[in-house]
């Protein structure tokens, strides 16, 4: 039997214990950041939300004829859009307005960093808000 020195046999062990912990280490890092962005996005996409419900649920708006809703309701998607940059392309706005209230659900899409079916599974890619409001009287 031939002895093969110790240094030579245990020569590259480490690597395929490197390489996992390298691979790992990547994962929860891009799980990490793909959860701080959706934190981020959820946050923007509700207080978006509640400044566009505010402003079509305000005093100032005639909720007694339609088209001064309409219009109210216009410039608070327009506003919200441009409160949310280039994620206002990826929203959409339902809204439910009566003399009482205003009720808005928002969808929104933001992009997936980590693979799009982990972040899918997790629910790390989309934002889903239903926003309430009474509508202000005039004094």
């Amino acid at each position: 039997m031939i002895a093969i020195p110790r240094a030579a046999a245990d020569r590259g062990a480490g690597l395929f214990g490197a390489i996992a912990g390298v691979a790992v280490f990547l994962v929860l890092l891009t799980f990490a950041v793909q959860l701080l962005v959706n934190l981020y996005a959820t946050s923007a996409v509700t207080a978006a939300a509640h400044d566009a419900v505010r402003s079509v649920a305000a005093a100032s708006v005639d909720h007694g004829r339609p088209e001064a809703v309409a219009a109210a309701v216009e410039a608070g998607e327009r506003r919200a859009r441009s409160l949310l940059g280039r994620a206002g392309d990826r929203v959409s706005f339902e809204w439910d307005v009566d003399t009482s209230r205003v009720r808005l659900r928002v969808v929104a899409q933001h992009p997936a960093l980590a693979v799009g079916p982990v972040a899918g599974a997790f629910g790390l890619n989309r934002v889903e808000r239903v926003v309430t409001a009474q509508v202000e009287r005039p004094r």
